[in-house]
């Protein structure tokens, strides 16, 4: 189980640290994302750490976001720095059991969070 926290409201500029919390298992060995739906909006990658620690970001997002991830807590953080009002939106942790993992896609991860919503305000 998944548990998404960290979100609320912020100016442009500003900062927010979400975490992603895993439960009943392990998730050392799991490759790790983060995905973000605006209203009226597909599902987007944000970020992805796999189990080996490689990280992967969107373009949108590179230079701005960190993804890190703390096996002793079983916990996933997205560093969010320089907030813009485009950065808002619902996002979702999830994780990969899958040995071709393939960060960018929705369809490579098993176990999602239940979002929360991140508000950017100009």
């Amino acid at each position: 189980q998944l548990q998404a926290s960290g979100g609320g409201s912020v100016q442009a500029g500003g900062s927010l640290r979400l975490s992603c919390a895993a439960s009943g298992r392990t998730f050392s060995r799991y490759s790790m994302g983060w995905f973000r739906q605006a209203p009226g909006k597909e599902r987007d990658f944000v970020a992805a750490i796999s189990w080996s620690g490689f990280t992967y970001y969107a373009d949108s997002v590179k230079g701005r976001f960190t993804i890190s991830r703390d096996g002793a807590k079983n916990t996933m953080y997205l560093q969010m720095n320089s907030l813009k009002p485009e950065d808002t939106a619902v996002y979702y942790c999830a994780a990969s059991r899958r040995t071709w993992f393939q960060p960018r896609e929705t369809w490579s991860y098993d176990d999602w969070g239940q979002g929360t919503l991140v508000t950017v305000s100009s």
